[in-house]
């Protein structure tokens, strides 16, 4: 068997996409009084004693929610963002709580804070949402097929997501037909390539597909070229085996390709050096 060749290049332009979208600045109307009480309750939700507000600390009744840290609104008032990553929020969000209640909401992160429950069910409430980040959140336990009830998504990163079953990819992505951006990184998926390139093949709108450490295996199915649209491909740490499907270098917007740590062997199709928009190549600890 031939050693692959690797090569690195710049991967500022994935990067630059992610906060793009995660950072949107809007106008804000004045907070209208329901939405205030219902992030205020929120708020109460978690025990002090035991909690880092984070941007919630300055949370309270007598100033403008659409000014407070985290949140931002429409011109009406309603709260259509809310972003809490990194807060190091400790506490529970059950099914009942007054987040699932906020409506008009668009975009959620709640990324890297430390919730100690199992995964909640009442995210599907929110069908507003087109932009969802909960990765490295702290839930545990199986993610929830109500999540392919959120039809509008555009961005779903639900990496490192903990001690969850194995995940039916099919189920969960299923309807979510708009999706660009898919981010499972570190989730339980345990699948073959005829399985969960299958799954993908109707998000023909998709431009970042990562799934790193997925437990994923066998070859690359064929249904994988149907995603024209996919500029980043992550599937590094995995066990994927057979060739480097020649299909790959079919994506006319492909810029960076991580096939690193799997159980790929044989040559490489030189078609892969031949993409014109290739940035990143990453083939290494393949046989």
């Amino acid at each position: 068997m031939k050693t692959f060749l690797v090569s690195w290049f710049s991967f500022n332009s994935y990067i630059s996409v992610f906060f793009s979208i995660s950072n949107l600045v809007l106008v804000s109307g004045q907070c209208q009084s329901d939405q205030r009480q219902l992030l205020l309750e929120f708020k109460s939700s978690f025990n002090s004693t035991f909690t880092s507000p984070g941007k919630m600390m300055k949370w309270n009744q007598t100033s403008d929610c659409c000014s407070w840290d985290g949140v931002s609104c429409d011109d009406g008032g309603h709260v259509i963002g809310l972003d809490l990553s990194n807060g190091i929020i400790v506490g529970a969000i059950d099914n009942s709580s007054s987040l699932f209640r906020l409506q008009h909401l668009q975009r959620l992160n709640l990324a890297s804070n430390l919730f100690i429950n199992a995964f909640p069910s009442g995210f599907e409430k929110l069908e507003n949402l087109c932009y969802l980040n909960l990765s490295n959140a702290g839930f545990t336990g199986q993610i929830p097929v109500e999540i392919s009830r959120l039809t509008r998504l555009v961005t779903l990163d639900l990496s490192v997501i903990l001690f969850q079953r194995s995940l039916e990819l099919e189920m969960l992505v299923q309807n979510l037909t708009r999706l660009r951006f898919l981010y499972l990184d570190g989730v339980n998926i345990s699948a073959t390539g005829n399985k969960w390139c299958r799954a993908l093949s109707p998000l023909t709108e998709l431009q970042v597909l990562s799934m790193s450490d997925c437990c994923l295996s066998g070859p690359m199915d064929s249904s994988l070229s149907k995603l024209r649209s996919l500029s980043v491909i992550r599937l590094d740490h995995n066990n994927l085996s057979g060739l480097v499907p020649p299909f790959l270098s079919e994506f006319p917007n492909l810029t960076s390709l991580h096939l690193n740590d799997n159980d790929l062997s044989g040559r490489l199709p030189e078609e892969i050096f031949q993409i014109p928009t290739l940035q990143a190549l990453d083939l290494s600890n393949n046989k």
